[in-house]
């Protein structure tokens, strides 16, 4: 028997996602969100407790998501919950960057329901799930690819925040002014961006901003 949340914008998808769960595992629970906020509300209500979810069915386009940055959020605040995206999106380097962020599979929506069961019930017994297309291409993926995501991985939810508003050509004192912090508070946050990120400069970390929104372009944010 299984708890399940499932985190997409749209109610026939969820539904859809429902008849899957159901389908392919005993499940419980299911709990369903609409937004990122609202996920992790839930989970934030259900954390530490027996009723803790199994497994997070995630949608990357909902709203408050902006691409990975929110899965990677999610997995810093709930690192024991398994986070599975399930997306409409089938760009191979997405998924796997996706499994790099910490998801423990990608699903994509057009996956025929008895794949979508096959894939739920290996995830829910501790493995990582990609489409077979994926896993045979993976070992050709760029190390440098691999490199950035193992990166950005790092970052604290408020460090990307930080680090997208430098992308974006922001000063210190605009980005304080947004967040509602200090300018000292940001120059912390830059230089933990900096180490963390293993780069010497501000206009460095802006590459990487630059690659954290055209992830976001991919998702059509």
């Amino acid at each position: 028997m299984s708890r399940i949340l499932i985190a997409d914008d749209h109610p026939l998808v969820r539904d859809a996602l429902r008849s899957a769960v159901l389908y392919s595992c005993q499940a419980q629970e299911i709990h369903e969100a609409g937004c990122l906020d609202e996920t992790i509300s839930i989970l934030d209500s259900m954390h530490g407790g027996k009723g803790e979810p199994d497994l997070v069915l995630l949608d990357l386009n909902m709203p408050g998501m902006n691409g990975l940055t929110g899965l990677i959020a999610l997995r810093r605040r709930f690192p024991a919950i398994p986070v599975a995206v399930v997306s409409a999106h089938e760009d191979r380097k997405v998924m796997l960057e996706a499994v790099r962020c910490g998801a423990a599979g990608f699903i994509p929506k057009s996956t025929p329901r008895d794949a979508i069961a096959g894939a739920l019930r290996q995830i829910l017994a501790g493995e990582v799930y990609l489409p077979a297309s994926v896993e045979e291409g993976a070992a050709a993926e760029d190390e440098e690819t691999a490199e950035i995501a193992r990166r950005l991985s790092t970052l604290t939810a408020q460090q990307l925040r930080v680090l997208e508003m430098l992308g974006t050509g922001k000063l210190n004192k605009e980005i304080a002014y947004e967040l509602s912090i200090t300018e000292t508070t940001v120059k912390a946050h830059v230089s933990a961006i900096l180490q963390k990120l293993k780069v010497y400069s501000r206009t460095q970390a802006v590459v990487f901003a630059n690659r954290l929104q055209l992830e976001k372009a991919r998702f059509g944010m």
